[in-house]
């Protein structure tokens, strides 16, 4: 063997080592996504088979070791399934997960809310923090440690407060910002020989890269039906997809789409109209070879009129079939199973809108690599040609990479700014990064991000009363083709919580409120993820207390106004909202009318639709600051701009130039 044949090698093997690493991390995303979704069901042996042989459960109540203890404490002692009418939904999701330099265990943060009932009247809320570790024993991953932080407990009739009505401390964290933006860190030895075929590799690479597409078209697909923009939801199917709802209607094709659709209303939405509906605990399995791939989760749906002053809550398993069509991928069936539809003043207790009888989707197999017949070696003889080869893999490898990168900095974010960690929270930006502070504007730079937080909020406190959680969920991430850039759009789901209950006409205790992180950006900067830039577009929607929610918030009164951000006055912001004209139109701080909500604030998006390429009607495909300052954008330092719109391999495709067809195609068909 030459020396060049020997580069090679081990250009392979660290490629090798380097996929089964990226694997690794979302395997161990999948192993908290697969528990919520058994506990959703009462599987409870299907949980207990995601630990370890001597994994441990800690849920407050004592730790429970090895499988068949943890069945039990997690069951109390009941077979699988649930009784009739009863109700266990917990929403576990915003991972935050680090490898081991090994690779062989990891760390995760996730943030946790559960719904409970008994089905014969009681109900439960519960929320909190889960800090777990993972360990990969015979070559799968399990849970090695599962360490639940009650925070919030309550019930459905007065709603929550803090656990044992006291401040709440800070649980600490597993990870630093330096270990937050590099979920997979340097190797501590070379990478071991592989006689894994580099077409295996590729097969795996791209795996990893239709997961991350199929994943954006799901989310993507749940911001549209939040706004009911049923011309854009349309427009993400095969033309002869089927709908089913299980057990009360199925729908064909397009025309059967959008009357399902319209159940939910006509398009777009009126005065006082709530139609949230966040993605949580989604799995995806895709096979590149076929061309398909599938999606499981869980929808929680918070649905409401001011106007006729209801509401309701629902929450759905959906199993959707995808399918790629001229390298985009699409749904071909979109299958929900309902679980519970409540009125939201008469609550889910004594079986209140739970089906009796409820079928359940086949849960999503646990990943493994790629499995194909081919020959034992998949290697150019040429050795250039081979070297282009892996240089290409690793390209799009990074890609993925990417994903997760800005995933996990994004939810550090989350965590630091629910902690009131300034210091932190500032040093996840990059250099000449750019922070908004929600009503005043703009600061550039760690420095002044810092000294904004810290001027608006105070001292890091070592306790608190009260949080306002910022769940940034249902990521849709766009990544440069050369992996060092990326667009993220994240919902922000916030639930509130204090030591004391709600008073009549109080926002800060037992209540929902929604936003949207529209046009955030993330960039590589010396091997490790930075936000570049963060927006908030909020409230969208809000609660007046537990037992008004958000139906029973009155309209504002004629003439008066929130107070300006004291941030105006005490640390005045680089750039303010009222610099950025139509941007900023309508919100608080910014420039317009203000709208409140009842009222429907614009929704904004940095992305075309993602199959036919359909402009939104906010649309704003760069940084907020961009155009008043164009040194804001990460173009001008030396960055790519991610795609916009449809893309292949990063590349957003062109019609006029691509030849490529950016309207729902005519003659799919389901494999």
């Amino acid at each position: 063997m030459d020396e060049r044949d020997a580069e090679v090698d081990l250009a392979l093997a660290e490629l090798a080592r380097d996929v089964e690493r990226a694997e690794s991390v979302r395997a161990v995303k999948d192993l908290e996504r697969h528990y919520a979704q058994a506990r959703q069901v009462g599987s409870w042996s299907t949980m207990a088979a995601l630990f370890a042989l001597d994994g441990t459960s800690d849920h407050g109540d004592g730790i429970a070791r090895g499988r068949t203890a943890i069945r039990q404490a997690l069951s109390a002692g009941r077979p699988d399934g649930l009784p009739s009418g009863a109700v266990a939904v917990e929403l576990i999701d915003q991972p935050l997960i680090t490898l081991s330099a090994d690779g062989e265990h990891a760390r995760g943060r996730w943030l946790s809310i559960a719904f409970l009932g008994d089905g014969g009247g009681r109900t439960g809320i519960e929320g909190g923090i889960y800090e777990n570790s993972y360990v990969r024993e015979g070559g799968a991953w399990r849970i090695a440690e599962h360490r639940f932080h009650l925070q919030f407990v309550g019930d459905h009739a007065t709603g929550w407060t803090n656990v044992g009505q006291r401040d709440l401390p800070i649980v600490p964290f597993h990870f630093d910002v330096e270990e937050a933006g590099t979920p997979i860190p340097p190797p501590d030895e070379p990478a071991p020989p592989s006689d894994e075929p580099l077409v295996i590799l590729e097969d795996r690479i791209a795996t990893l890269a239709d997961e991350d597409a199929v994943r954006n078209l799901q989310n993507a697909y749940g911001y549209y039906v939040d706004r009911r923009m049923w011309t854009d939801v349309v427009d993400l199917f095969t033309t002869d997809c089927v709908v089913e709802v299980e057990g009360i209607e199925s729908f064909h094709g397009h025309d059967g789409l959008r009357r399902f659709l319209e159940t939910m209303g006509p398009e777009g939405l009126g005065y006082g109209q709530l139609n949230d509906r966040p993605l949580f605990d989604t799995v995806v399995r895709t096979d590149p070879r076929r061309g398909v791939a599938v999606s499981r989760g869980i929808e929680l749906a918070m649905l409401g009129d001011v106007t006729a002053r209801t509401a309701a809550w629902e929450v759905s398993v959906f199993r959707n079939r995808f399918v790629k069509r001229e390298g985009l991928w699409r749904f071909s069936e979109l299958r929900l199973y309902p679980v519970m539809r409540a009125d939201y003043f008469a609550g889910w207790g004594s079986g209140h809108g739970v089906p009796t009888s409820v079928t359940v989707p086949p849960f999503l197999a646990e990943r493994r690599a790629a499995e194909h017949d081919v020959a034992p070696v998949d290697i150019d003889t040429d050795a250039a040609r081979g070297e282009m080869r892996i240089a290409e893999a690793r390209r799009r490898l990074r890609r993925s990479l990417a994903y997760d990168g800005v995933e996990n900095v994004s939810a550090a974010y989350g965590f630091y700014l629910d902690d009131f960690q300034w210091p932190q929270l500032a040093a996840l930006f990059a250099a000449s990064g750019n922070k908004q502070s929600p009503f005043a504007g703009y600061y550039l730079g760690r420095e002044r991000i810092a000294g904004s937080v810290t001027a608006n909020w105070g001292a890091p406190p070592s306790t608190r009363p009260g949080i306002s959680y910022h769940w940034r969920t249902q990521p849709v991430i766009h990544v440069s083709a050369d992996g060092r850039s990326a667009h993220l759009r994240t919902r922000l789901f916030q639930p509130r919580t204090w030591k004391e209950r709600s008073r009549p006409g109080e926002f800060y205790a037992a209540g929902f409120h929604g936003g949207m992180y529209p046009n955030d950006q993330a960039v590589l900067e010396e091997g490790v993820w930075r936000l570049w830039s963060l927006t908030i577009d909020e409230p969208y929607f809000t609660s007046i207390d537990w037992n008004g929610g958000w139906a029973s918030v009155p309209p504002p009164r004629p003439g008066v106004t929130p107070r300006p951000s004291p941030l105006l006055e005490t640390y005045p912001p680089d750039i303010p909202m009222t610099a950025l004209g139509r941007r900023e139109e309508h919100f608080r701080g910014g420039t317009g009318e203000l709208i409140e909500w009842p009222g429907i604030l614009p929704m904004w998006f940095h992305y075309r639709n993602p199959v036919s390429g359909r402009t939104p009607r906010h649309f704003w495909p760069d940084c907020v600051p961009s155009e008043y300052l164009p040194d804001s954008r990460m173009t001008a330092h030396g960055y790519q701009m991610p795609p916009n719109g449809p893309e292949v391999d990063g590349v957003e495709l062109q019609p006029e130039v691509d030849g490529v067809e950016l309207q729902p195609e005519d003659a799919a068909s389901t494999p």
